[in-house]
């Protein structure tokens, strides 16, 4: 019976459920009813893991910032592959992926952002987002090193989000006229930056 397998087993099988509905079907479709029906087990069972709702979503969401967090390393890695790339082609790399995932996971970009959602100071959800900002920051400050990194950084960020959000709804591509999103990123990075000197 499922409800009989390991502890381990079934808190995993909950988030993997939570992620797969998350990614078919949007934030909307995650209810713990939903989730415990498609893991085959009693609309009770999610709650001896996962105290309140909340906790399950963080779960789910930390999925997605593990996810973010690897392809931004991988990107990061190719980049930089024999010596250190400049920080600035780092920044665009990262930028890249922030937008890529964004629009090849719109459900699961939303949860992750939907602090409302979620309890960020359990389960570790903090130490899988915080880190990815921090290499935003500490990226940013090569760059300018005269500014506050952490306010550049943050107003970058929500940048790259507004430039996701509405490139998937469809508003951007009508407004510029392209149907690529990296001068959109590029226009980002010298808005915050400063225009790129190469």
């Amino acid at each position: 019976m499922p409800e009989q397998e390991s502890d381990t087993g079934l808190r995993a099988r909950l988030v993997d459920v939570g992620v797969e509905l998350v990614t078919r079907e949007g934030v909307q479709a995650l209810t713990l009813r939903e989730i415990a029906r498609r893991a085959g087990v009693s609309h009770g069972a999610p709650r001896r893991y996962f105290p309140t709702h909340l906790e399950l979503l963080s779960a789910i969401a930390r999925r997605g910032f593990g996810e973010l967090a690897e392809r931004a390393a991988a990107a990061e890695a190719a980049a930089s592959s024999d010596v250190p790339a400049p920080a600035r082609e780092q920044l665009t790399a990262l930028g890249r992926v922030y937008l890529e995932f964004a629009l090849g996971n719109p459900g699961m970009y939303e949860l992750m952002f939907r602090h409302d959602l979620l309890e960020s100071g359990h389960l570790g959800l903090r130490d899988t987002s915080l880190p990815l900002f921090g290499r935003l920051v500490a990226l940013v400050g090569q760059v300018r090193p005269d500014a506050d990194a952490r306010l550049v950084a943050g107003a970058l960020w929500a940048n790259l989000h507004g430039i996701a959000q509405l490139w998937g709804w469809g508003s951007l591509q009508l407004a510029t006229d392209t149907d690529d999103f990296a001068p959109l990123l590029r226009s980002a990075l010298d808005a915050h930056l400063g225009a790129d000197s190469e």
